[in-house]
């Protein structure tokens, strides 16, 4: 997904819930801005004020270190904040979090994996391997054996310059069973690495950048988050993908110790958490619902389906990432990934 918020707001107010009788009160909720902000605005906050009779401010963020910031200060002026999945996990074990009170909300028809004592997944996507159709015509790599086998899948190649999600990649490369990839076996997952990294043309940084590179021809097969590559069919570029060994990771919300409305933001979050809710999120961006409730209700449309990344018959082929496994070891797999990457 990408990260590159808007301009940071002071609290921008979208008087959704400002019905004949007055709202009932306010929350601020906290995003990561651009197309993903707009959608939530349209599928959660609009309906959620409404239905509630409250007024939901708006603000953006990077990531952790800005709720980190504020719960240790003392000085938290959010009430719900978007996160990725590695920090979710990561804040909740640092403390920063308020515990979710599961009597009011529901995750029926949520993954084990999608849902913690601290924070519930909003969205799904997934890191896809996207390959140029005009080079392989009917014969494209479907796997991330064939986008390692340089000899018969030749090509210019692309991968992210991160470790989480890409060394996943390589185990599965490598022939791991997807339900056999955590924990990690980290000295198996950069021996194959190795094997890759001189025919990486570029290790791409963001988002904006692969969308970028598989829509200017300058590779032709790379790993993308579904939703970019989407983009780039739309505006006509003759590229394709599957999810078939996908890294399916996700977004959570959360609220952050110390919110000044802690108790009506749980209301809310329930609310946006419900599967009526989260079926919104697909008319507006190609991010999956992370109950699967939601394909359940006749608002997601075939098509829809076919390529929404939790998608019941496209998540099952899909590996979902370990957010605990990884805000354990994150720092010190992520020294070793700096230590490949630059010798």
């Amino acid at each position: 997904m990408n990260r590159t918020p808007a301009l940071a707001s002071t609290a921008l107010a979208f008087a959704f819930g400002a019905t004949a009788a007055g709202a009932e009160g306010t929350i601020t909720f906290t995003s990561f801005g651009g197309a993903f902000q707009d959608a939530q605005r349209a599928a959660l906050l609009e309906p959620t004020a409404e239905a509630m009779g409250i007024t939901i401010l708006e603000d953006t963020l990077t990531g952790i270190a800005e709720v980190r910031a504020q719960v240790l200060a003392g000085a938290v002026t959010w009430d719900i904040v978007d996160l990725g999945l590695a920090d979710c996990a990561a804040a909740q074990e640092e403390g920063i979090l308020e515990p979710l009170d599961f009597d009011i909300i529901s995750v029926e028809g949520f993954d084990e994996a999608a849902y913690s004592s601290h924070w519930a997944g909003i969205i799904y996507f997934s890191t896809v391997l996207a390959y140029d159709n005009d080079l392989f015509g009917d014969s494209p790599p479907q796997s991330w054996a064939d986008f390692w086998d340089v000899e018969n899948f030749p090509g210019a190649r692309s991968l992210r310059n991160v470790p989480v999600g890409t060394l996943e990649i390589a185990l599965l490369a490598d022939g791991v069973a997807p339900d056999e990839i955590y924990p990690l076996d980290l000295d198996r997952a950069f021996a194959k690495m190795e094997e890759i990294r001189d025919h990486i043309d570029v290790w791409w940084t963001s988002g904006a950048q692969s969308a970028q590179l598989i829509a200017d021809g300058e590779v032709d097969m790379l790993s993308i988050w579904n939703g970019r590559l989407d983009a780039v069919v739309d505006d006509g570029i003759n590229a394709g993908y599957t999810y078939n060994e996908g890294i399916a990771a996700l977004d959570c919300l959360a609220i952050p110790r110390g919110a000044p409305n802690k108790d009506l933001a749980m209301e809310a979050l329930a609310m946006m958490l419900a599967p009526e809710q989260q079926a919104n999120m697909p008319q507006y961006i190609n991010y999956g619902p992370t109950t699967s409730l939601a394909f359940d209700l006749g608002i997601i449309t075939d098509e829809q389906v076919a390529i929404s990344p939790s998608a019941p018959d496209n998540l099952a082929v899909q590996v979902i990432t370990d957010a605990d496994w990884w805000a354990e070891n994150r720092q010190a797999v992520q020294s070793r990934w700096d230590e490949f990457i630059t010798r």
